[in-house]
């Protein structure tokens, strides 16, 4: 039975599941900064992410890392991925033999192209590691409109022992012994919801959206799969629930960044004038890598690559997508097992 959980990162959402945690059990948030750190202590408010939202009296903070996993019984990692390897470096030495971890982190490393499970088991091998994820908008979770998600560890019984420590009145948590494909659909959605966020930008309508969503879900599914992924997954929470949320929301900072490039705005305009990290933005090279050495074909990803890094603008990404070779839907998983890789796409 859990008696403390450390979360670490006071950005909305690692916010967010510590006040849904520290209803619970003791919750410790790791600020990086000493200020907000104290605020949220002295005053129970995250200004800086949650401004509107009083956080549980119960809630404790602090900028050390020693101080915030010393004695906890499970960590949440939620530290942007180019930075979750050397904060989890940093807090090892101080956390307990055989504590699991727990990322909230969608995204992949781009050094390494691992998963944050994968990073996890780099630093504290041993370790039980897993994934809490789903279409979970840390400002309506905080609101209190209901919502779901779903918890993801290899081991079951870890699983259904963590389910209940953010678990609420409002908020329902599921278990998923498919960590690759929970993880793997969380990095993706956020690409496509770049995606998405271009043919706001572009003011195209819902038939638009709607393509797209279901051929980027076909997309993460396909990398999904190839990765280790159960194709279950990605039509749940973590998959098609994630995607939907998070390519259709105006509080998505993936979708804000590609509605402001679909506008005309370039990436480090838009980019310098936010306030918290849209993991899609880095991951999405990763996920091309990705997606190339395992052989997959992802060609929403790969216009989302060339818009941001090579030059291309909106409407020649669009154009580069609409003029692909048209095919059967479901090429590629008709049993035919005597065409190509790239034959066999199914975008």
């Amino acid at each position: 039975m859990a008696t403390k959980v450390a979360v670490i990162g006071a950005g909305s959402w690692g916010t967010a599941v510590a006040a849904l945690a520290s209803h619970n059990v003791a919750t410790t948030l790791w600020a990086r900064r000493p200020e907000l750190a104290e605020e949220i202590r002295s005053t129970h408010l995250n200004s800086a992410y949650l401004a509107d939202f009083a956080l549980p009296d119960a809630l404790a903070s602090t900028s050390s890392l020693e101080e915030a996993v010393a004695d906890a019984s499970v960590v949440v990692m939620g530290v942007p991925s180019h930075g979750f390897r050397d904060v989890l470096t940093e807090a090892a030495p101080h956390i307990g033999a055989g504590v699991p971890l727990v990322s909230l982190t969608k995204g992949v490393e781009q050094s390494t192209l691992q998963r944050m499970t994968e990073v996890i088991a780099d630093v504290l091998p041993g370790h039980d590691a897993g994934v809490l994820t789903g279409p979970n908008l840390a400002r309506e979770v905080m609101a209190g409109y209901p919502a779901a998600t779903v918890i993801a560890l290899a081991d079951g019984g870890v699983a259904a022992e963590l389910q209940g420590l953010f678990a609420t009145g409002a908020f329902r948590v599921y278990t998923n012994p498919d960590v690759v494909g929970c993880e793997v659909a969380g990095a993706l959605k956020n690409v496509m919801a770049i995606a998405a966020g271009v043919t706001d930008g572009l003011g195209f309508g819902d038939n638009t959206k709607a393509a797209l969503l279901t051929r980027g879900l076909a997309e993460l599914t396909r990398l999904g799969v190839a990765l280790g992924g159960q194709p279950l997954t990605f039509s749940g929470l973590a998959g098609m629930g994630d995607l939907v949320a998070t390519c259709m929301s105006t509080q998505s900072r993936n979708r804000h960044v590609g509605e402001e490039l679909g506008k005309g705005r370039t990436l480090d305009e838009i980019v310098t004038e936010m306030k918290m990290v849209a993991e899609g933005v880095k991951t999405s090279r990763a996920v091309v890598d990705l997606a190339a050495r395992h052989g997959v074909e992802m060609p929403i990803a790969e216009q989302v690559v060339a818009l941001l890094y090579e030059g291309r603008t909106p409407a020649e990404v669009i154009t580069a997508l609409l003029s692909r070779r048209a095919r059967a839907e479901l090429h590629g998983i008709s049993g035919d097992e005597s065409r190509t890789s790239s034959e066999q796409s199914i975008s």
